[in-house]
């Protein structure tokens, strides 16, 4: 269950997130495949301006991610958006759009009406290095701590394998090195999947 705080946290620029929500009835948000990379591009579409993702996990009724949120400076200039409307009001804005688009294509495509996602969505601020590295172990794990998968490291819709994958970009970097190197990251993931302890 979320902490009353996860439902009023507010979006600063250059502070980490964990944001997390489910499907209103519980139900199964990400029917198929088809669903799962939608929702990702569309995530891209709304939110690659102003956040960037770190980690990530779409679990049938319900996601993580781990985020930072840009500079908005170039953001605002290029969207003529006034100095007046905070950081909050634009990030929380794009995630709205990001329900509202994924909901019309799910429901159209799932003979479904009314919303999807519950509201607000849950987002929590993340200031510790120590709890960034355990976070990304707990959203890596998710599958498996819902017995969908029995190895986290073989579900297809989380960024465990994308983090480390040949042709990386500066985040994945960014996030190995916390970890030391490769190996530090996929020990820390074995050494917590065999004595892990709910965060």
């Amino acid at each position: 269950m979320a902490r009353v705080e996860h439902y009023f946290t507010r979006f600063e620029e250059g502070e980490f997130y964990h944001v997390y929500n489910r499907s209103i009835d519980k139900k199964t948000l990400f029917k198929s495949d088809r669903n799962s990379d939608f929702f990702l591009k569309r995530f891209e579409f709304f939110l690659s301006e102003v956040v960037s993702v770190y980690a990530f996990c779409l679990v049938e009724n319900h996601f993580h991610f781990l985020i930072k949120v840009c500079d908005l400076k170039a953001y605002r200039e290029e969207k003529c958006i006034n100095i007046e409307i905070s950081t909050h009001s634009i990030v929380s804005k794009q995630f709205r759009r990001l329900f509202q688009s994924y909901a019309l294509a799910f429901n159209k495509e799932h003979l479904r009406c009314g919303t999807l996602f519950q509201t607000p969505f849950k987002r929590a601020r993340v200031k510790d290095r120590q709890y960034l590295i355990q976070l990304i172990y707990y959203i890596h794990y998710n599958p498996q701590k819902h017995r969908l998968i029995e190895d986290f490291r073989n579900w297809k819709w989380s960024s465990y394998n994308l983090i480390m994958a040949p042709i990386s970009n500066n985040i994945h970097e960014e996030i190995i090195s916390w970890f030391g190197n490769k190996e530090g990251y996929i020990n820390f993931h074995n050494l917590r999947l065999t004595n892990f302890d709910n965060l």
